[in-house]
């Protein structure tokens, strides 16, 4: 079975580089089956809808709950201090357990203008033990500047758009000299940048398949990963990317494909 590296974050929780997210998975047999092929971190959110049933194949996986790194999200309409509070315990109760290792906030929702007060109540469920870490997703600069000026809890990890086809190169070194790890969600761009022509270049080259070598570009860069796929063949090879690696110069031609492509909101207007 494929062991996965860790990266260590900025409260010395330790958090598998790669893992199984879960974004539009209503099954929880296609869970089942990432954590049987070896996946030992899911990420999931309140809004997915479907924390029920990754809590449900957690369960029927027998593994041991230290062992699976166990993600979940807080909605926009759920921002606010006791809104928070109430949100993170019906989140605990889909999912059928005690604690989640990473509670993230999942948009700014610059206009809701209450992501501050969430991320207090976070602090706090922090503070309490019921959660191992605390993040955010799809924050600007601005954003995580205003949580690390007013707040004694720095994010441990930002969840952003991340491929070869937008970068974000600026939000990345912001996150690097912050001591913010950097979450990669559509990795694969929904597909979108697997016809890239270095990329494709590189498969041919290294008899791998367009998505893994995107997938190594991530993992060489430091950035964590959760790639999604509801086909069993795919889940597994999408785990199968700690055997090879990409030359400086292959890195580089991937890195020639950033074109500003976003695939999903925009975080100044999403709310």
């Amino acid at each position: 079975m494929t062991t996965v590296p860790d990266i260590t974050l900025n409260n010395g929780v330790r958090m598998p580089q790669l893992g199984f997210g879960v974004y539009q998975v209503q099954d929880e047999e296609t869970v089942a089956t990432a954590l049987e092929a070896g996946y030992r971190r899911i990420d999931t959110a309140a809004v997915y809808d479907n924390e029920p049933g990754v809590g449900k194949a957690l369960a029927a996986s027998g593994l041991p709950r230290e062992d699976v790194f166990v993600t979940t999200k807080l909605w926009n309409a759920d921002q606010g201090y006791e809104a928070t509070l109430r949100a993170f315990d019906a989140s605990l109760e889909r999912l059928g357990l005690e604690t989640v290792d990473l509670y993230l906030i999942h948009w700014p929702a610059p206009a809701r203008d209450l992501y501050l007060d969430s991320w207090r109540a976070i602090e706090r469920l922090a503070a309490d033990g019921r959660i191992r870490a605390a993040g955010v997703s799809n924050f600007r600069p601005e954003h995580l500047t205003r949580l690390i000026e007013n707040s004694g809890l720095v994010p441990a990890v930002n969840q952003i758009e991340l491929h070869p086809g937008l970068q974000q190169a600026e939000l990345r070194a912001f996150h690097a000299a912050h001591g913010i790890a950097t979450e990669a969600w559509s990795p694969l761009a929904q597909g979108a940048v697997l016809d890239d022509p270095a990329i494709t270049a590189i498969a041919g080259r290294t008899g791998r398949s367009p998505a893994q070598v995107v997938l190594r570009w991530h993992l060489q860069l430091g950035n964590l990963v959760i790639p999604k796929s509801a086909t069993p063949a795919r889940i597994r090879q999408n785990l199968d990317v700690f055997d090879f690696t990409l030359t400086e110069e292959e890195m580089a031609a991937v890195a020639a494909s950033d074109r500003g492509l976003r695939t999903g909101p925009d975080p100044y207007e999403f709310n």
